[in-house]
């Protein structure tokens, strides 16, 4: 964890492995999409987050291959005794909220967009939208597949649904925004 007792990338990937595991067992290869997906979504192709490997669970006794021996045969995987402790020492970790750099970043453009040429502006406006819209789409897929798996009355498709009325309210004031240009 970092000093201050919050998830770096690489926990925060345990945390969704060992979730996803303690809600019923799952071949090698659907854990990893499942994994996979779930981080994209949220925040986008990372080689960060996707550099942490399931295998690394295994060795370290947080899950444990039944009937095969894990990725080499896709056998079925399960969260252990040790897993479980481990994945409530994760849920249980304090939050960093808004340590996105990517915030600090659109605020930074938007601050000192004043410094560029008309046209340059508008360019800058439009990837922000861009942007918005990217990260719109990866939530709402997320969305589909959650609903799928969680139901549509779950808390994360209510946290979804709130993350997409917020990108959606920016997207309209981008937009906004951008035609007063």
């Amino acid at each position: 964890m970092f000093a201050d007792n919050t998830l770096t990338p690489k926990e925060a990937v345990r945390l969704c492995a060992l979730g996803t595991l303690a809600s019923r067992p799952m071949r090698y290869s659907e854990l990893a999409g499942t994994v996979r997906h779930f981080t994209s979504r949220m925040m986008g192709p990372s080689l960060e987050l996707m550099g942490t490997s399931i295998e690394l669970l295994r060795y370290e006794g947080l899950v444990e291959a039944r009937d095969g021996a894990g990725m080499e045969d896709d056998a079925p995987l399960e969260i252990t005794r040790g897993g479980r402790r481990e994945l409530h020492s994760l849920l249980t970790a304090r939050l960093r909220l808004g340590s996105d750099l990517s915030k600090l970043v659109v605020a930074l453009k938007i601050r000192f967009l004043d410094l560029l040429e008309p046209a340059e502006r508008r360019t800058q406006v439009d990837l922000l939208i861009e942007a918005v819209e990217t990260e719109l789409a990866r939530l709402i897929d997320l969305r589909g597949s959650s609903v799928d798996e969680c139901g549509e009355d779950s808390a994360l498709v209510a946290w979804l649904d709130h993350d997409i009325a917020q990108l959606e309210d920016r997207q309209s004031w981008l937009e906004a925004f951008l035609a007063k240009l």
